[in-house]
């Protein structure tokens, strides 16, 4: 099982995103945490040296997520007469590969096509209907978990697409 760090750690490099942005993005999503804490983040796991990494929680990796849509598309005001809408808080940790999909997918305006490409780039085939089935609400009579592979090579594809492009 992927934990939240080790997704935080591939979307970063991915988007060749700085510890000080990193820190930002946090805050942006409402969620304060410091350089020296986004290092300790960043770590990979030791049990030799586990009291120097921060365990990165389902709610700090979705504060996390919501800063990046703002850092990457600014902060979206309502519309008028349009309630402010909470964002749907995480239910079960099985379901934080499909947040990440859809979050990533709104920070970086991505089409359902380019979604298909980022998977094809790395070496997995991913239909419209999965894709579609990923991000659709839970609950949905047509909603999929997105499972930990998936995730993973989604990553993996954004990292070909921004890093090696």
């Amino acid at each position: 099982m992927v934990d939240n760090n080790d997704l935080l750690i591939r979307l970063r490099y991915a988007l060749d995103i700085k510890n000080s942005e990193m820190a930002e993005i946090f805050k942006l999503g409402e969620e304060e945490v410091s350089v020296p804490e986004v290092v300790k983040i960043l770590k990979k796991f030791d049990e030799d040296d586990a009291e120097n990494r921060i365990e990165l929680t389902d709610a700090m990796l979705n504060s996390f997520l919501n800063g990046l849509i703002i850092y990457k598309r600014g902060k979206q005001e309502p519309k008028p007469g349009q309630a402010n809408t909470p964002d749907p808080s995480i239910t079960s940790h099985r379901h934080i590969n499909n947040i990440l999909l859809k979050k990533v997918k709104i920070a970086l305006a991505l089409t359902t096509e380019d979604m298909i490409d980022i998977f094809r780039k790395a070496g997995l085939n991913v239909s419209k209907g999965e894709i579609g089935a990923f991000l659709r609400k839970e609950g949905h009579k047509n909603y999929k978990v997105c499972l930990d592979h998936f995730a993973r090579n989604f990553l993996k594809g954004l990292t070909i697409k921004y890093r090696e492009a």
